[in-house]
């Protein structure tokens, strides 16, 4: 279960990972309920209130037995600390293991080129978050990296939007979209903000991408942040028609997403393409 942020930024948490580049914290009776019945899904602790009763409870508590699940009881008010939502855990998390989801850090470590990578920064709609997710995992993105500050997490209206991707997305954790981006470049990234009103903004249409892209999307109305500008290398925009200033920002990872997955294709295409010799010409008789 993730543990409050001040206690993450430490020199324990960088040789350790966190339990936020590990697990997904599903909190609600029946969201917990739902996950434990996936047998797709692998988790690690289911966590209860003592004084959480009922048939939805009992029904839990079957499901952990019977899938070996641990289940740690404590105070309603620890479950409230550990989901990060008082309103909505009615009393039961549980730990779900994200296979795909690690720190920024390691990820580069085994990425190749090349790569691509999606940044979330100051995104605040939970829906545009888990439509993304799924998105960019369609795409085949090497990555989304979320922020553990200024974005949500992933909760039920986050894996609701992904229809249920969220728990296999290539999630890529760093602590801010500023310090995500820093480190992209630090690694060779090409790191570019999607604006079409930004100065210098290029199509994304145009030349193709760099061995090694980053796109960032910015906050649902004010875009791009201040911090995270300062650490691009140039701007793309999408062309758009008909008076359109702009498009929802899940809308617009869709564009992004399969623009780059289509050249990366014809690429492919025509690596596999066997070289064209010299024309045989005939000689008459």
């Amino acid at each position: 279960m993730p543990p409050p942020d001040d206690q993450r930024d430490g020199p324990a948490s960088r040789q350790a990972a966190s339990p936020r580049d590990i697990f997904i914290t599903v909190y609600g009776r029946k969201p917990v309920l739902e996950v434990l019945i996936n047998p797709a899904l692998t988790i690690d602790k289911v966590v209860v209130a003592v004084h959480a009763h009922g048939d939805t409870v009992e029904e839990i508590l079957d499901a952990a037995a019977r899938r070996r699940v641990p289940v740690q009881r404590t105070s309603a008010h620890r479950v409230k600390v550990l989901a990060g939502n008082g309103r909505h855990d009615q009393g039961v998390l549980a730990d779900v293991v994200a296979p795909q989801m690690r720190s920024l850090d390691s990820a580069l470590k085994a990425l190749g080129n090349p790569a691509a990578v999606l940044v979330l920064d100051a995104i605040t709609n939970p829906a545009n978050v888990g439509m993304i997710l799924r998105t960019a995992t369609a795409a085949g993105f090497d990555g989304v990296v979320l922020p553990r500050r200024g974005v949500p997490s992933i909760d039920p209206l986050v894996i609701k939007a992904s229809a249920g991707v969220a728990f296999h997305a290539p999630v890529l954790r760093t602590a801010t979209a500023e310090q995500g981006c820093a480190t992209l470049r630090a690694a060779g990234f090409a790191v570019l903000g999607l604006s079409a009103s930004a100065p210098g903004a290029r199509s994304l249409f145009g030349a193709p991408p760099p061995p090694r892209v980053a796109y960032v999307l910015g906050n649902e109305s004010a875009g791009v942040s201040p911090g995270v500008a300062a650490q691009l290398t140039g701007w793309v925009g999408i062309p758009m028609a008909g008076d359109v200033e702009s498009l929802n920002v899940a809308s617009a990872a869709a564009v992004v997403c399969f623009d780059w997955a289509r050249r990366r294709a014809a690429v492919a295409r025509s690596s596999r393409r066997p070289p064209r010799g010299p024309r045989s010409r005939r000689i008459p008789e």
